[in-house]
């Protein structure tokens, strides 16, 4: 027991001090992790570390996932859903077989389903190893495609992994394997609803921000478990939480509980993400031993990993491109539209509702309702479509696109739950544990040189999130105008003050906190909007909300009479 103390200790110091060296010496800190573990699990007193797959898969990735879910600007999810479940599915899918026909080619006595699988394995980007990504210089749009693209690309892999292995001992069936995962994604998105929906209920209903806290803890494995044991998948009902904790949490919990969540959540990424990757340098000696004790050889396993890297990188290249053109050629037949949709914005509700009768069968006249619908996805319409002119995706984003593409310890981890009868089992664990390390250290240690290299002319990104921050400001005196303001004139001069009545006066400051809590209540609800429509930038938006929490809890801890 002490033993297993001291070692979290340690690694518990070794991750703070990786976060604080790394940036120092210019290396991303989940880097500096991985070559600690290396260098730990090759001196001779450390013993080997055996470390459970179902740890990693089952243990830290759900609370992983529903944090940066959480966190995840809902908007932009929603307008990048095609690009990231185009890369989480389709290329996933895409990559498991040309990697499956290169396994099942380079490793004697592989089989087709057994190559699909550890195809499977290596083929989806890690969530994890992504975070190296975010402190480079790649255009924030390519950052949420990324995001997302790592959220929900585990949940393909793993099911794809389980469906290789069933067809490699039996007959397979490509539309039992498509039901499978329409299952999987299906009851997980179901619990996942739920389970967010009944997280924000009961928490919007406690007072406490630290039980609160501890009750966040508990929601990506109250999401992943009951979805796992129902046959979906665990990872997407985490995100699926995390998604409407995101969009609804700061309509229903308090800012005090956001702001204990955010910070708390903060030390968990730390931890967790930190332990991830000194679990892949430490499990580095007992891969390499088993390979030795099966005499499979270590140089052919390296070989075969380079030769996967390539091809995951060719693959995602060839994906990337057409993805790009596809999505350049929505955003100018957006932009031909825009005008279009402008001026129906700009009508009256007469003219909405001769627009919604012109293509409803037996034209039937609208309700109110039906136009307010109208009116607001006209807005979002035009909103998507700013965005998608204001950040186009060129040849140097698809460039980010591609080679942020890493792969982390889920790779290692899933390789580990391949069953013991799997031909050469050990090759194959070091063959993904050596494709996911050269991914982070060819990637990502060359990643933020590439991004400098091939960036595009400095743009005035201040000059434009001021611009944004003045409409969003005058957004807010608008909203603030809306609460009536207090009649009574407050005592201004010293003189008046010590005049006043003592009861009045704490009447009056009661008043008037309540007044100003409701003035930043109806500022926070625009803000809200303004994000579900869309129409500002989403960093800007959320550089506003904290904003207006910490006023709001500034406000509440002054104490004084209560609203």
């Amino acid at each position: 027991m002490t033993e297993l103390l001291a070692v979290g200790v340690i690694a518990l110091i070794a991750i703070a001090g990786a976060a604080v060296l790394g940036p120092r010496i210019g290396v991303a800190a989940p880097l500096v992790l991985v070559a600690v573990g290396i260098v730990a699990s090759l001196l001779p007193w450390v013993p080997d570390a055996t470390i459970e797959p179902e740890w990693i898969l089952a243990g830290l990735l759900p609370p992983l996932l529903y944090s940066s879910a959480v966190s995840m600007p809902s908007m932009n999810f929603r307008r990048e859903f095609g690009a990231i479940s185009g890369l989480s599915v389709v290329l996933v899918v895409a990559s498991s077989l040309v990697l499956g026909l290169f396994f099942a080619w380079v490793v004697p006595d592989l089989g087709f389903w057994w190559g699909i699988a550890l195809g499977a394995i290596v083929s989806p980007t890690d969530a994890v190893a992504t975070s190296i990504v975010k402190q480079t210089s790649i255009s924030r749009r390519a950052i949420s495609i990324l995001d997302g693209e790592s959220l929900l690309n585990d949940a393909t892999a793993l099911v794809l992994l389980r469906t290789a292995i069933v067809a490699a001992g039996t007959t397979f069936s490509f539309w039992g394997a498509l039901g499978d995962f329409a299952k999987a994604v299906a009851v997980a998105v179901v619990i996942g609803w739920f389970v967010g929906w009944l997280n924000v209920s009961v928490r919007a209903r406690v007072p406490s921000a630290a039980v609160n806290t501890a009750l966040s803890f508990a929601v990506p494995f109250v999401a992943a478990v009951p979805t796992e044991h129902f046959g979906g998948s665990g990872l997407v009902a985490a995100v699926v939480a995390g998604l409407f904790t995101g969009i609804v949490g700061p309509r229903r919990l308090p800012p005090g509980h956001r702001l204990s969540d955010a910070q708390n959540w903060r030390t968990v990424e730390l931890v967790l993400e930190g332990a991830v990757f000194l679990t892949m340098g430490l499990e580095l000696a007992r891969i390499l031993g088993d390979v030795q004790r099966e005499h499979t050889g270590i140089g052919p396993a390296l070989l075969v990993a380079v030769g996967a890297l390539v091809l995951t990188v060719l693959v995602r290249a060839a994906y990337v491109a057409p993805l790009l053109f596809a999505l350049s050629k929505g955003a100018a037949r957006g932009e031909r539209m825009r005008d279009r949709f402008a001026e129906m914005h700009a009508g009256d509700r007469d003219a909405m509702s001769e627009v919604i009768r012109e293509h409803r069968p037996g034209g039937r006249v609208p309700s109110e309702r039906e136009l307010d619908r109208f009116s607001t996805r006209i807005r979002r319409t035009l909103a998507d479509i700013a965005y998608y002119t204001q950040a186009p995706l060129g040849w140097r984003e698809g460039t980010a696109v591609v080679w942020a593409g890493m792969r982390g310890a889920v790779t290692v981890a899933a390789a580990q739950t391949l069953p013991e009868g799997t031909p050469q089992r050990s090759l194959l664990v070091l063959v993904a544990f050596a494709v996911a390390l050269l991914s982070l250290v060819v990637q990502g240690g060359t990643i933020g040189p590439l991004l400098r290299r091939i960036a595009a002319p400095a743009t005035d990104t201040d000059a434009k999130d001021a611009e944004e921050r003045h409409r969003l400001l005058e957004l807010m005196r608008d909203a603030a105008t809306q609460v009536p303001a207090e009649r009574e004139r407050p005592p201004a001069t010293e003189q008046e003050l010590r005049a006043a009545d003592p009861v009045e006066l704490r009447a009056w400051m009661g008043r008037e906190k309540a007044r100003r809590l409701a003035v930043l209540e109806a500022q926070r609800a625009a803000v809200l909007d303004a994000r579900d429509d869309g129409t500002f930038d989403a960093e800007v938006l959320e550089s506003m909300l904290q904003n207006l929490d910490a006023e709001q809890i500034a406000l509440e801890l002054r104490g004084g009479p209560e609203h």
